[in-house]
């Protein structure tokens, strides 16, 4: 089913490059079995659609995980940046949550 989902999305992204939800649900998938291939992807969200929201949560908390905390820091505080920009109150609280655990987590 993953393989299949994964082969869908990149002929999504073939059939249209501008669009960052297909690059976006790529990395998702790609988190459980291929974290280097999600990196890859995050980083290339960052730098190819800088203003695609979502991306900072999930890249964020990616970062946190695999203990690169400053790329982690740097997503958090991008990502609410933007979000605070966008005028996106969800998004905001879920990021400076997830922010303040992150703070909180490499203190200790």
């Amino acid at each position: 089913m993953q393989a299949e989902r994964i082969f869908f999305l990149n002929q999504e992204i073939e059939n249209d490059p501008g669009e960052p939800f297909n690059y976006y649900a790529l990395a998702l998938e790609y988190l459980k079995e291929n974290k280097e291939k999600s990196e890859e992807l995050f980083d290339l969200l960052l730098q190819k659609f800088p203003e695609y929201l979502p991306t900072y949560y999930q890249a964020a908390n990616f970062f946190f995980e695999t203990e690169k905390y400053q790329k982690a820091e740097v997503f958090f505080k991008t990502g609410i940046d933007l979000a605070q920009k966008q005028g996106k109150s969800k998004a905001l609280a879920e990021l400076k949550g997830s922010y303040q655990i992150f703070l909180d987590e490499i203190e200790e």
